[in-house]
């Protein structure tokens, strides 16, 4: 049987626009039909299935070689498929090699001619030297990749692709399924390899360089029709014709860009230190690669009918989101963790972080910068931190109250109240971590505001403590200390209504023991003025006015203490003035009798208005004391004996508190006699009871003044009495 001729071998494949021609050599040639044996022989010992796969394993690491960063399912994908077709080809090898035998030498001639011309590139793949050029009219298809020719490369390739489907469906590799195989093999190289070029040039987009934006669009262009050129998977299952996803290749390579731009930033520094300027330095970057997207890379893709900038804002914020995973887990410092969660809230969520809202938003919302449970374990540990830093804040604080007690300087006068810098100092401590951590979340702010009250409501009783302690109490500090407690009640409690109610307690503790200090130095300073009081020479001199003198004295203070404080300090000033008159009129230490008894009523009728008088004049508000003392005087100077009951009456009326003692002590005054005593005390009797029931305007405000006198059990009492 003669032998098969064969083809001039050759590295190239011709241009697929021009039939492949065998080439009969002269007939009669001795040599000629030697080699044709020589040629045959060969040509019966084609590699097997095994020894393709070894040279598609070759062929794949060289591909992988030159594109060490390319998704390797591309070639996977390839050879799978490859490798199918083969199985279904060596299948039908048998009754291919039936057709031959029936149809004679000259059939098998025809069919192997052009299956035999791609020879030589199939088999220079296979011995991994390296994929054969595919040669166009002026070009191969590898030089229009190099030169970046994407879209006269894939043209090229894709009527390569057609020509061999529309060979296979003509059954020209019967007889050579290796042949078929060798040609897809270089046919799928290429492919990937110009999804490799495709990868590069997206890797060099943000580059120092760029690329030029007619390569953009070319590989916007190219992107398009594959995806027209492969719809979808053909219905045999051949590899050929397979939809490539270079869509999917190219989002792939946009990530991996973003990605490695994003790790440059600052790569060696460690995560604690210099936080602040490496999320600077990040912020640039990110910003001028986005800006440079959107003035340059979207308008290349943007004219082929390609979102580009999607791609790169969802792949950049997914790459920033990655870093900052790296770095919270290594940050455990309040600044350092107070720097992350700003940079990551304010400013790269800011509207103005790209500098221009032209572009359109996302179809659909990005994911968080950083996942729940991370932001909160942020927020938690700052939250931690930022306590025992407040706590240490405070202690500053009462070592710079103690500092100016010891210097004994005297509290300022501002806007006519007497101040200190505890106020100022507490308040921009809470103001300021307040406001800062409101800028993050308004979970944060709550959380801030909770630890700022729960430590100012330990630092206030430690604080007058160590006040009252000191050698520095003196009406000055005591009412600045009162105007400042009464702040942190008006001011604090009104910027943030609903969050310090805790400290409504600790606060009105503290007031009222600076209040009952500053009365206490008072009443220790007045005190002795009272002695001589309801005495003879009480009738002759002048003793209640250095009382009243002192009154003045102190009221200067009081009106550098905020009014709410001022006005109910000076009310208990004016009631203790009040009641220790009361005390040594019912406990005097003489008695009066006749004229003297008549003097002692005008006089205390007289102290009684210039005590009166004098607190009107000071403000006092407290006018319900008025008739206390004037009653007193009236019933010790009544002349008409049955008016007392009338002056008793408006006196029990006026002062619920008042008990029995107390009209026992005011009788005993006058010694009316048994008879009229017990009428009177009767009758005082059966009305205290009736107030007490009915409930007087004095109890229902709250009023006392009698209850607080102690009037002890005398022997003029008890002749009332009996």
């Amino acid at each position: 049987m003669p032998s098969p001729q064969t083809v001039a071998s050759g590295p190239e494949l011709h241009n697929p626009r021009e039939p492949v021609v065998p080439q009969i050599p002269a007939q009669g040639t001795r040599k000629a039909s030697s080699e044709d044996a020589s040629s045959a022989h060969r040509e019966g010992l084609r590699p097997g299935l095994g020894t393709l796969r070894r040279a598609f394993s070759k062929a794949s690491q060289w591909a992988s070689g030159c594109a060490p960063q390319e998704d390797p399912g591309l070639l996977r994908r390839s050879s799978r498929l490859l490798f199918r077709s083969l199985r279904r080809a060596r299948d039908e090898g048998p009754a291919a090699d039936q057709t031959q035998a029936a149809t004679g030498p000259g059939v098998a001639h025809g069919r192997e001619a052009p299956s035999r011309a791609m020879d030589g590139v199939s088999l220079q793949s296979s011995t991994g030297a390296g994929p054969a050029e595919l040669e166009g009219e002026d070009k191969s298809v590898a030089d229009l990749i190099t030169e970046r020719k994407l879209l006269a490369a894939f043209e090229q390739l894709r009527h390569l692709e057609t020509r061999l489907v529309a060979e296979k469906a003509s059954r020209t590799f019967e007889q050579d399924p290796t042949g078929f195989a060798r040609r897809a093999m270089d046919l799928c190289l290429h492919y990937d390899g110009l999804a490799a070029e495709i990868g590069a040039i997206v890797l060099e987009t943000l580059g120092p360089d760029g690329v030029d934006a007619a390569v953009l669009a070319e590989l916007a262009c190219v992107v398009r029709a594959e995806e027209e050129a492969h719809p979808e998977p053909p219905a045999d299952g051949d590899f050929l014709c397979t939809p490539r996803h270079w869509r999917q290749h190219w989002e792939d390579a946009v990530r991996r860009s973003a990605r490695e731009r994003v790790q440059q930033v600052s790569a060696g520094e460690a995560p604690g230190s210099g936080l602040a300027q490496l999320l600077d330095e990040l912020g640039r970057l990110v910003r001028h690669d986005l800006q440079k997207v959107q003035l340059e890379v979207h308008p290349a893709y943007a004219a082929a009918g390609y979102p580009a900038w999607e791609a790169y804002l969802r792949a950049f914020h997914g790459a920033v989101a990655q870093r900052l995973q790296e770095l919270a887990h290594d940050t455990h410092d309040c600044e350092q963790l107070y720097v992350l969660l700003d940079w990551a809230s304010n400013v790269y969520s800011s509207p103005d972080f790209l500098g221009s809202q032209d572009l359109a938003l996302p179809s659909e919302p990005l994911p968080p910068l950083l996942a729940p449970d991370v932001w909160a374990r942020l927020e938690s540990d700052y939250a931690s931190f930022l306590e025992t830093k407040i706590a240490s804040c405070f202690d500053g604080i009462l070592q710079v109250e103690q500092s100016r007690w010891v210097a004994a300087e005297a509290p300022d006068v501002l806007q006519g109240h007497y101040r200190t810098s505890l106020s100022v100092d507490v308040h921009m401590l809470v103001a300021q971590h307040v406001k800062a951590a409101g800028v993050i979340s308004a979970e944060l702010e709550a959380t801030t505001l909770q630890i700022c009250t729960r430590a100012l409501g330990l630092f206030l009783p430690r604080f007058e403590k160590a006040f009252l302690e000191s050698g520095a109490v003196s009406e000055p500090n005591l009412c600045a200390n009162i105007n400042a407690c009464e702040e942190f009640r008006t001011h604090l409690l009104a910027r943030f209504p609903g969050s310090l109610e805790e400290l409504e307690k600790p606060l009105v503790a503290a007031t009222c023991a600076f209040q009952k200090q500053l009365l206490q130095g008072f009443q220790g300073d007045v005190q002795p003025l009272f002695k001589v009081l309801c005495t003879k020479a009480w009738l002759t001199q002048d003793v209640l006015q250095p009382l009243l003198d002192k009154v003045v004295a102190f009221a200067g203070h009081l009106e550098h203490v905020v009014p709410p404080r001022a006005q109910e300090t000076l009310q208990e000033v004016h009631r203790y003035v009040v009641r220790e008159y009361l005390v040594k009129a019912l406990r005097p230490r003489e008695r009066f009798r006749g004229v003297e008894r008549v003097s002692g009523s005008q006089k205390m009728s007289l102290d009684a208005q210039a005590i009166g008088n004098t607190f009107q004049d000071l403000g006092s508000e407290a006018t319900w004391l008025g008739r206390a003392i004037p009653c007193v005087a009236d019933i010790l100077g009544e002349t008409y004996k049955d008016d007392i009951r009338r002056h008793l009456e408006t006196l029990i009326r006026s002062y619920p508190d008042i008990r029995r003692d107390h009209v026992l002590a005011i009788l005993a005054l006058r010694r009316l006699g048994h008879r009229r005593n017990q009428h009177l005390l009767t009758h005082a009797q059966d009305l205290l009871r009736a107030v007490a029931k009915a409930g007087g305007p004095g109890a229902a405000e709250g009023h006392v003044l009698f209850k607080e006198i102690e009037v002890p059990t005398s022997m003029d009492v008890l002749v009332t009495c009996i």
